[in-house]
């Protein structure tokens, strides 16, 4: 899939538009300069510039007027959230950065962390918040520490965790580079409704300390016997992209089917997105038996599109594939392997609030051509591609202006099923409604963990119970990933 389209077509399209080049000098960047590159860079590829006058290309009728527009913004991340459409609905999820260095590294899985995951909970009555653990990555401070799975806390350095609005709370306090937990129980009162359930300090306390940590997206990997079925699980927390972690989740697959797995659990729960690329080639793993068929279609701004389809129609449609093939700006292969396929017909899928983006891909894609049977959570809804806009004459690293490290993430397209369906602003809806029980979550990828077991109860073909949202109740405010530089990230490399 060629990516670096929108790159190798700007010449074409930059004809039309403002001229964006800019010398480069000793003097010191103004924020003039950059938000010179900010309006120019989301006049050319946002998404929604139709939807928002002052990106329109006739918007200034002088090079003064457009000057004075820039300089009434006291810094570039005034005017790129300024310029962002319907923020409450249709844009959650553009970003913009003073440090790309960091970007890129989260974009590899490397940020800094302590190795707990977390969740950060509202009770259902007055202001208190609870943490609870997700779980601990291996060699971490947290695993040093001896924190595990459904660990409690609800104190940070002494002070109780509460929430009455943003502007009213202290659970930034989870942001520090190092802090003091204090652990805590969980009272369901002994029934099922999370009105009157509570969260009860006990004295243990626990020191944690954040460094540098490149996580592998491939938490729990095994073939269950189920019945006398094979059953894989994968629990998978990234679409990281990186080639080594792209290598290991087809290696994954080549385990599975060396292993005679027949059905496929995939654990997205806690997965907030990440490359199209590794998404597109998942769902190539999971299948096989649609190659060359579409598995997401892309519908850019009204230029982008009119381009394309003018141009290269085939490019707006990305394929499933039997190939992993990256390549750089100058159309050359730098990596590449064949995939293992399952060829399957049916695929469970475990999801969250917290599952975004290019997991929500995986699955939207899936549902024209196989079961995709999604137990858990409603998803968070973020159907929107991505991509990092660095400050140079194409908006590619290639030339970067080096006197700042800005850059932004503006949402560049939005991805359609082969079906044509998108929008799904307000997440995908499971067909086995169950929410994590923040007083029993279990060991992932153990048969007896709820949502796990739920899936494998399916495959057997036994009852299970069913949820209402009655029983649901509490508000998940943040989690650990929701501090790192892009959450629920669908990007394009």
């Amino acid at each position: 899939m060629q990516y670096f389209k929108p790159f190798l077509y700007l010449g074409v399209l930059m004809c039309c538009l403002t001229n964006c080049s800019k010398d480069q000098d000793d003097f010191p960047v103004t924020n003039s300069e950059i938000n010179d590159f900010v309006w120019k860079g989301m006049n050319v590829f946002y998404l929604y510039k139709d939807d928002v006058p002052d990106l329109a290309d006739t918007r200034f009728n002088s090079n003064s007027e457009y000057q004075s527009y820039l300089n009434s913004f006291s810094n570039p991340e005034d005017l790129f959230y300024n310029l962002l459409y319907n923020r409450q609905l249709e844009d959650r999820f553009s970003w913009i950065t003073d440090d790309y260095i960091a970007l890129e590294q989260q974009f590899s899985g490397e940020y800094i962390t302590h190795g707990m995951e977390y969740g950060l909970v509202k009770l259902s009555s007055g202001s208190a918040v609870f943490g609870y653990v997700r779980y601990v990555m291996p060699n971490t401070d947290a695993e040093r520490k001896g924190i595990k799975r459904g660990d409690l806390f609800n104190r940070v350095n002494g002070e109780n965790l509460y929430y009455n609005s943003p502007l009213d709370s202290n659970i930034d306090l989870m942001q520090g580079s190092s802090y003091t937990i204090g652990l805590a129980t969980y009272n369901n009162q002994g029934t099922e409704d999370k009105s009157d359930d509570t969260v009860e300090s006990i004295a243990d306390e626990i020191a944690l300390t954040k460094s540098s940590y490149t996580e592998n997206p491939i938490h729990d990997q095994k073939i269950l016997d189920i019945n006398g079925k094979k059953v894989g699980y994968l629990m998978y927390n990234g679409f990281t992209g990186t080639n080594a972690f792209d290598s290991q989740l087809n290696a994954t697959f080549g385990s599975f089917r060396s292993g005679g797995v027949t059905d496929l659990v995939l654990d997205l729960r806690y997965n907030p997105g990440g490359s199209v690329s590794t998404a597109t080639w998942l769902a190539s793993m999971i299948t096989g038996q649609y190659t060359g068929e579409v598995f997401v279609q892309e519908q850019w701004n009204s230029d982008w599109q009119s381009y394309f389809e003018a141009n290269s129609p085939e490019s707006l449609k990305n394929p499933f594939t039997d190939v992993m093939e990256k390549r750089n700006s100058s159309n050359s292969v730098v990596f590449s392997e064949t995939l293992n396929h399952l060829n399957l017909n049916k695929v469970y899928v475990i999801t969250t609030q917290s599952t975004a983006s290019a997991s929500e891909l995986v699955i939207n894609g899936l549902e024209p051509y196989i079961d995709v049977v999604q137990v858990g959570d409603v998803t968070v809804g973020k159907y929107q591609a991505s991509r990092t806009l660095y400050d140079s004459p194409t908006y590619s690293k290639s030339e970067v202006n080096p006197t700042h490290t800005y850059a932004m993430q503006p949402l560049i397209f939005k991805s359609l099923n082969a079906a044509g369906k998108t929008d799904y602003y307000e997440g995908l809806d499971p067909d086995i409604p169950l929410k994590e029980d923040y007083g029993n979550l279990g060991v992932l990828g153990d048969v007896k963990e709820p949502l796990l077991e739920a899936a494998l109860q399916d495959i057997r073909g036994t009852s299970r119970k069913v949820y209402t949202k009655e029983t649901f109740g509490l508000e998940e405010l943040s989690n650990s990933k929701s501090n790192i530089p892009l959450p629920n990230a669908m990007y394009v490399d």
